[in-house]
C-alpha cells in the first residue's frame, strides 16, 4: 500500500504495520527494533512482551499528533527479534531465575563456584544477542535511518552505545527512570538493566549524561555519580518536587537539563520513570515519576533545541490484563520518532 491510497482519518487494518501505517522499511525514515530480552529481572517479568503490546496497542492511535502532525507521512516501521534469540532466551531464563533465587536466599554467596557455570551461560548469551543488535543498528543507519530500540529491560541499549563508540561518535546521553542503572553489577549479572549506565559510563566516548525523575537508588549508584560531577548530572524526582513547591518551574529545570548536554543526545526512556499510574505493570514501579505532559515537553524541548539525536530507546513496558501500558507506551514511542526525525 502507498501513502497515496492510505487515509489517516481511517481505522488501522489488521495487516498493516505499526501505528496502521502502510510502510516498508525503505518507505520509512523511522525503524524501530524490538528486543524481547529480559533475563535480569527480578521483580516483575513481562518486559520481553513489551514490543508486541506496544505495537497492538499503536494500531488505536489517532496520527494527528499533536506536536508533529505530519510525522506519520516518514514512515515508521517495525523489525523483528530472531527466533533464534528467542530460543536462546527461553533457554537461558531457567538459569537465570536460578541464580536470581540464590541470591535472594543467601545461597550464591556461600557456594559462587556452584553458579559460575552459568553466569558463564548468561554472559554468552547475552553478548550474542548484543552482536545481532549492533549489527542490525549498524545496517539500519548505514541505509540512513533513524533507529530506535523497544525494549526488553533495560540492559538492552548497551548495545546501541557500543555500536556508536565504534562510529567515533561523541555524545550525551538524557535518561528517563526511576532508577539511577549505575550498579558495578547487580545479584551477580554484568550485563544487569541495574547496571546499563554503569558500563554505559565506561566509555569515554559519552561525555555527559543527565538522569530525570530517579527515586529508587542505593548507596553504590549514588557514590559513583558523586564522583563524576562533570559527567553525571543528577535530577532526583524528590528535588524536582521540592524545586517546584518553592517556585521554580519545570521550563526552567529542563533548560538547565538541556544546557548540561552536548549538540548530539542519545535518550533512553525507562517507562517507569513516569507514574507509576501510567504503567501499573511494570516490573519495578516506584511511587512519584513524571507526568505523561511533563515528558512530552521535555522531549519536545529536545527537538526544539536543535540537538541532534543520534539514537533512543523505550524500554520496561510490560502488558498487564489490559492495553494500558502497551496504549502508553505507544504513544511514548511514537512522541520519541517525531524527536528524532528530520
Amino acid at each position: 500500500m502507498s501513502e497515496l491510497h492510505f487515509n489517516p482519518n481511517s481505522a488501522a487494518l489488521q495487516d498493516a504495520g505499526i501505528f496502521g501505517l502502510p510502510f516498508d522499511a525503505d518507505q520509512s525514515e523511522h525503524i524501530i527494533i524490538p528486543v524481547e530480552w529480559e533475563l535480569t529481572v527480578s521483580y516483575g517479568k513481562g518486559t520481553a512482551d513489551g514490543p508486541a503490546a506496544i505495537k497492538g496497542a499503536s494500531a488505536q492511535i489517532d496520527l494527528n499528533n499533536h506536536d508533529y502532525p505530519e510525522l506519520w507521512r516518514s514512515g515508521i516501521w517495525m523489525d523483528e527479534f530472531p527466533q533464534h534469540l528467542k530460543d536462546l532466551h527461553q533457554k537461558l531464563a531457567p538459569l537465570a531465575e536460578t541464580i536470581i533465587a540464590a541470591a535472594e536466599t543467601g545461597h550464591l554467596e556461600l557456594k559462587p563456584k556452584k553458579y559460575s557455570g552459568l553466569y558463564e551461560r548468561i554472559i554468552e548469551g547475552t553478548q550474542l544477542k548484543n552482536l545481532w543488535l549492533k549489527e542490525r543498528i549498524t545496517y539500519w543507519k548505514a541505509k540512513g535511518k533513524s533507529v530506535g530500540l523497544l525494549g526488553g529491560d533495560h540492559s538492552i541499549p548497551l548495545a546501541y552505545h557500543q555500536y556508536l563508540m565504534e562510529a567515533g561518535q561523541s555524545y550525551g546521553v538524557l535518561m528517563v527512570d526511576a532508577h539511577m542503572d549505575l550498579r558495578n553489577a547487580y545479584e551477580g549479572f554484568q550485563y544487569s538493566h541495574a547496571s546499563i549506565f554503569y558500563n554505559v559510563m565506561q566509555m569515554n566516548h559519552v561525555t555527559s549524561m543527565v538522569q530525570v525523575g530517579i527515586r529508587d537508588y542505593c548507596h553504590e549508584e549514588a557514590e559513583f555519580a558523586r564522583t563524576m560531577p562533570q559527567r553525571i548530572k543528577v535530577y532526583f524526582d524528590r528535588s524536582i518536587r521540592r524545586e517546584q513547591f518553592e517556585g521554580r518551574n519545570w521550563k526552567e529545570q529542563v533548560g538547565e537539563m538541556l544546557d548540561f548536554l552536548p549538540d548530539k543526545v542519545y535518550v533512553s526512556v525507562d517507562i517507569d520513570g513516569l507514574d507509576p499510574k501510567l504503567c501499573p505493570n511494570t516490573g519495578t514501579p516506584v511511587p512519584g515519576g513524571l507526568q505523561f505532559e511533563e515528558l512530552m515537553y521535555l522531549l519536545n524541548k529536545i527537538k526544539e533545541s536543535g540537538k541532534e539525536v543520534v539514537g533512543f530507546d523505550l524500554c520496561e513496558v510490560s502488558p498487564g490484563a489490559d492495553e494500558w501500558d502497551g496504549n502508553v507506551g505507544a504513544r511514548v514511542l511514537f512522541q520519541l520518532c517525531g524527536m528524532a526525525s528530520r
